[in-house]
């Protein structure tokens, strides 16, 4: 009886040790970064290593924030914005039509459609920065906002597709019957009836359709030349020097590029797990 018991309640509480020792793991160099963004450079590389700053201070912040003339971030943040913003708006909107299409009509190759769209997730973004480069180069958008838009856009709209489309899928067919029969047409019973269903997917699509165009870096050092319509991902370069690396800076830059990203978390937290848990329930 005791044997069981015990094995009852290790079988509970080992996992939740395991994801504790996993939070810890994936919570650390989070935790370092902003630690070592308040030292000095001599306190970040002393021995032993201080896991909390002995003498606090926000001078990494303030250079970071003031050096202009190395990478100004205020409007680099602008920059992100526009970039994230746009490549939200268009991902969201294309990709809600798009999912309800494959969800709910009978297409012609819908499962190679499908397939090609899962098949994008999985190439890194090098494979497609010639062919988009080329691309961009002769539609002229190239040094514009546009160019790194429309490449994140072919990251997060694929993506979106295949979350949203379980979603779709998972809203009986009875739905649609009942509001064809109270006088929706499929586009006003699309718009009334179907995304405020699943409107926890699409609040998911735009969390991640933002993401992908904050987190972007390649694409915008591929596709843009101008130094002052890149987003703030990109400058990270400013704090390396000729002879060397402030770190410091380097972690001051970091808490604040990745602020946002947090933020957003914080605040989306119990959408983004819903979301991800309800939309994969069924493929």
């Amino acid at each position: 009886m005791f044997s069981y018991r015990f094995k009852r309640r290790a079988g509970r509480v080992i996992p939740i040790i395991i994801a504790v020792i996993l939070f810890i793991i994936m919570l650390f160099p989070l935790y370092w970064m902003f630690t070592c963004s308040l030292k000095t450079e001599t306190e970040i590389f002393a021995r032993p290593p201080y896991m909390l700053p002995p003498h606090p201070t926000l001078n990494a912040y303030i250079s970071q924030l003031t050096m202009v003339e190395s990478f100004p971030i205020i409007p680099s943040f602008k920059n992100s914005m526009v970039i994230s913003l746009a490549t939200m708006a268009i991902s969201v909107v294309l990709s809600t039509l798009a999912s309800y299409g494959l969800a709910r009509y009978d297409i012609k190759f819908k499962k190679s459609i499908i397939f090609l769209f899962l098949v994008s997730q999985m190439l890194p973004q090098v494979f497609t920065l010639v062919p988009n480069f080329i691309i961009f180069k002769h539609i002229g958008i190239y040094n514009t906002y546009w160019a790194p838009i429309f490449a994140n856009c072919t990251t997060a709209i694929p993506f979106s597709i295949l979350m949203l489309r379980t979603y779709f899928l998972n809203i009986p067919k009875e739905v649609d019957d009942a509001a064809l029969i109270d006088g929706c047409n499929p586009l006003t019973s699309f718009f009334r009836v179907m995304l405020p269903i699943a409107s926890t997917g699409v609040v998911v699509s735009f969390v991640f359709s933002f993401l992908f165009g904050y987190a972007d870096m390649m694409y915008s050092l591929t596709f843009v030349n101008d130094a002052s319509k890149w987003p703030v991902t990109t400058g990270i370069y400013n704090v390396v020097g000729r002879y060397g690396i402030e770190w410091s800076r380097a972690m001051a830059f970091g808490c604040l590029a990745v602020a946002p990203v947090v933020i957003i978390f914080l605040l989306m937290q119990r959408y983004i797990v819903e979301g991800l848990a309800s939309g994969a329930v069924k493929g």
